[in-house]
């Protein structure tokens, strides 16, 4: 068992590794991040974790399931099997159930020994009684050290081990150095299952935290609910809870299904608990759990993979998770402004890579100074949750609105006006497709700059704030560019039709950006970019063609290109790496949300938009219904069915979930007839399979166009 603390992400994470077999359980906020004078780095504490050996191969099985998955509790097993007994070892990760406060981090081992009749190779329940005692030796490489951290040895705590220490450096100079307490369950040399006894269970507790108050608060609780059997089952509740909120099913393809159920399982793991109100998440890092060594986890930063591939997927099922991210921007307001000045423009610019502060902490400068797209993809993140869940509070209280604002102000001060063409220019910039540096108008770089601005004039507008006339005059003339002759999008200014493309980007202005443009040109940008996008690129690119072919009703094309990912997907646990050859991050969080989304977003034609959820629906041909449970739209909850001819839509009998505020009343509009069906919570709504949306029943202004 490895266990890592992400550097900008904060959090612990716990990793098995067996027989080229890797399996990832829940992580959760802890707290730490370390330097060095040439990059930051993740932050790695010593585990004092149950590590066993034995001669037998330990092979991963769930406890509760007959597949390998453990979807359903998010508890790992593994047994071990010899003559005479069966050992299991059941490994959970929890988040605090607790509302009202912070808890540190829960790890619980849990080994049980149970004696079998003599056909050892089988699992029974079958019990008997041993006449001689049973020893199973442990094995743990465990030393008190860290090559991150200094640790001390504090005194026992009830039995539990306890150390402390800080971090070698600091994230930038001048800043602290974050403390790490260390209290667990000491670890014996054996385990005996006595003479006369049939099963016996121990089990092991690690709590990980930044203050020694915390970590003796979450040993209490650790040992209370272990005394009373509660503490696995306050995991498998707290599972429980997130599954109810969201569920996507597939009837026809056992192997999309297992992808989409295991893409939900780590993403919903990266994110803090949906009860947490401390405010202290520190995001989503691309490899998500750590793994591996320097530079194979991203060293734990964020990059705009949480924004604009991971988000989406969380945010239409949970408004809070989605606020999180959104706070976690908020509280790097501070280091976008230093990086903006640093460059020499106003406003804020959001690090390329990030850790806590919102300094940028990318060992490679260029990223940092080109890659300036982070920035919008930052405010689509801010737009999406406001017309999900038009929460007002998030921009005011929540200072949501300094994160627009700021953003506006860097583009202004960022544009070149070019006489010209009476465009505005941005020079010296790298697109998503990070094969091509310091070019001039990158034509994905320019569109979320040019939405961002609108975004700001339009929330300026709704917090009656007074907007700079620049806002509104760069958003009208900044420079998209087109080939008008070949009637596509060139990917920057001189980009040559053909060369070769990394990954998604060009072919993203029609989803998530949502550019208006006609069918032809958004064909013409697909079929200019998919032939020549590297094979071996990042594992999220080919959801983005998928959701394009769908748009033009194209479902077995974008089927094809949707398959392509899972060659990224390691078994039995859905495990995806970076790149289709096994390279890159491992747990690759990014490429799960972009297959996500081509499901979410994709199959069901879901546009999040001004004022309404825009729906267009297509099943490639083996797949036969497609359910989405839990849809959040302005309050209310909705089930979705679609099949191949129709659709049905439940509403969720609840109350809203940000105060006590009765939710909006909702309808289903149907485009081609205009058709106006009232949505009643628990009573199924079924309609042709078509093209409409879901507005606010009392509504009298149209939705944007479909």
């Amino acid at each position: 068992m490895v266990m890592d603390v992400h550097a900008g992400l904060k959090r612990f994470c716990l990793t098995f590794r067996m027989s080229n077999v890797i399996a990832h359980s829940a992580e959760d906020v802890l707290g730490t991040f370390s330097s060095t004078p040439d990059r930051a780095e993740t932050t790695s504490p010593p585990c004092p974790v149950i590590q066993t050996r034995t001669s037998s191969p330990l092979t991963l099985c769930p406890v509760t399931c007959a597949s390998s998955l453990p979807w359903p509790t998010g508890i790992w097993a593994g047994g071990c099997t010899t003559k005479s007994c069966t050992l299991v070892a059941c490994i959970t990760g929890r988040e605090d159930v607790v509302t009202e406060q912070m808890s540190p981090v829960l790890w619980l081992s849990e080994l049980r020994q149970r004696n079998l009749p003599s056909t050892p190779t089988v699992w029974t329940q079958t019990q008997v009684t041993s006449e001689e005692p049973v020893t199973v030796k442990l094995e743990s490489s465990f030393t008190p050290h860290s090559k991150d951290i200094v640790f001390e040895t504090g005194p026992d705590y009830k039995g539990g081990r306890h150390i402390h220490g800080q971090t070698t450096a600091a994230e930038f100079p001048g800043g602290s150095c974050p403390t790490v307490q260390l209290i667990w369950t000491p670890i014996p040399q054996t385990l005996t299952l006595l003479a006369g006894q049939s099963q016996a269970r121990w089990g092991f507790v690690l709590v990980a935290t930044n203050g020694l108050e915390s970590a003796e608060a979450g040993y209490d609780e650790a040992l209370d609910l272990m005394a009373t059997g509660n503490l696995r089952l306050s995991h498998e509740k707290a599972w429980k809870e997130l599954w109810l909120q969201s569920k996507v099913e597939v009837t026809g393809s056992e192997t999309l299904s297992k992808a989409l159920i295991g893409c939900m399982f780590y993403l919903l793991s990266a994110f803090p608990s949906i009860h947490d109100t401390s405010s202290s998440f520190g995001g989503v890092s691309p490899g998500g759990l750590s793994n591996g060594g320097d530079g194979q986890d991203y060293w734990g930063h964020v990059f705009w993979d949480q924004d604009i591939w991971m988000y989406p997927g969380i945010a239409l099922f949970y408004p809070r998770l989605a606020r999180a991210v959104l706070e976690y921007r908020v509280g790097t307001i501070d280091g976008a402004k230093d990086n903006a000045q640093k460059q020499g423009y106003k406003g804020l610019k959001f690090p390329w890579e990030s850790a806590v502060s919102g300094r940028e902490v990318c060992p490679e400068d260029i990223y940092g100074q080109q890659e300036i797209h982070i920035n919008g993809d930052i405010t689509l993140a801010f737009q999406h949750y406001l017309y999900l869940s038009e929460d007002l509070s998030m921009f005011r209280e929540g200072k949501g609105s300094d994160v627009i604002y700021g953003v506006a102000d860097y583009w202004v001060s960022r544009v070149t006006w070019s006489p010209e063409d009476q465009k505005y220019h941005l020079l010296g910039v790298m697109p998503p497709d990070e094969y091509y540096y310091n070019v001039n108008n990158s034509v994905y770089t320019n569109t979320v700059a040019k939405f961002s601005l609108q975004f700001a004039v339009e929330l300026a507008d709704l917090l009656q704030h007074p907007a700079p006339k620049e806002w509104k005059e760069v958003a009208e003339h900044i420079k998209i560019p087109f080939d008008q002759e070949s009637q596509y999008h060139p990917e920057y200014d001189g980009y040559i039709k053909g060369h070769p493309v990394k990954q998604a980007d060009t072919v993203m202005l029609g989803y998530p950006l949502g550019l208006p443009m006609s069918l032809e040109v958004r064909r013409n940008d697909l079929e200019a970019y998919e032939p020549v996008t590297d094979p071996q690129g990042p594992a999220m690119t080919w959801g983005m063609f998928a959701i394009g072919w769908l748009e033009l009703g194209e479902a077995e094309k974008a089927q094809g290109l949707l398959e392509k990912c899972f060659s990224n997907i390691q078994g039995p646990f859905q495990v995806w790496s970076e790149s289709s050859d096994g390279s890159g991050a491992v747990n690759f969080l990014t490429g799960m949300g972009g297959f996500l989304q081509a499901v979410l977003f994709g199959y069901t034609g879901f546009r999040v938009q001004r004022e309404c959820l825009a729906f267009s629906p297509h099943l490639p041909n083996d797949i036969s219904e497609l359910c989405i449970r839990g849809v959040n739209y302005l309050g209310s909850q909705m089930d979705w069915l679609l099949r191949k001819d129709e659709v049905c839509v439940i509403l969720r009998e609840q109350t809203r979930g940000d105060g006590n505020a009765k939710p909006y009343d909702l309808q289903v509009v149907l485009k081609a007839s205009g058709t106006k069906i009232p949505l009643a919570p628990g009573q199924p709504v079924t309609f042709p399979r078509e093209p409409g949306n879901v507005c606010k029943l009392a509504s009298t202004s149209s939705c944007w166009p479909l």
